[in-house]
C-alpha cells in the first residue's frame, strides 16, 4: 500500500525556521496535487499550502502566505515545507497529504475532503 511518511518536526523558537518532509513509498503521487496541513490540540485540521503534480501551480493559506513555502522533487518521491518566521502558536501536528482524484490536474484545494492519501504526522512545537 502506498504510504506518505512526514519527518522533520521539532521544537523551536518563534521566529526560528523548520524543513518539513514529506515521503511517498513510491511514485505513485507523481501525477497528482499535494498538500500540508495541520492541527493543534482540540481543533480542526487547517490547510496550509498544495502544489500542482509539476510544482507549477502553489496555493497557501492567508495565514502561512510569505512565510512557508511548499515545493516537490519527485525524482525523490517527496514534498517539503519550508517554514520561516514561526510564530508561537504551541504544538501542532503536520500532516501531508494527496489527492488521486484527478490526474494531471492544476486544481488544487484547501478542502481536506478533497485528499485521500494521508501521512501519519510531524509534531511541531514553537516555543515564545
Amino acid at each position: 500500500q502506498v504510504q506518505l511518511t512526514e519527518s522533520g518536526g521539532g521544537l523551536v523558537q518563534a521566529g526560528g525556521s523548520l524543513r518539513l518532509s514529506c515521503a511517498a513509498s513510491d511514485r505513485t503521487f507523481n501525477n497528482y496535487a499535494m498538500g500540508w496541513f495541520r492541527q493543534a490540540p482540540g481543533k480542526e485540521r487547517d490547510f496550509v499550502a498544495a502544489i500542482s503534480w509539476s510544482s507549477i501551480r502553489t496555493y497557501y493559506a492567508d495565514s502561512v502566505k510569505g512565510r512557508f513555502t511548499i515545493s516537490r522533487d519527485n525524482a525523490k518521491n517527496t514534498m517539503y515545507l519550508q517554514m520561516n518566521s514561526l510564530k508561537p502558536e504551541g504544538t501542532t501536528v503536520y500532516y501531508c497529504a494527496a489527492t488521486t482524484t484527478a490526474y494531471r490536474t492544476y486544481s488544487l484545494s484547501y478542502d481536506s475532503n478533497s485528499y485521500d492519501y494521508w501521512g501519519q504526522g510531524t509534531q511541531v512545537t514553537v516555543s515564545s
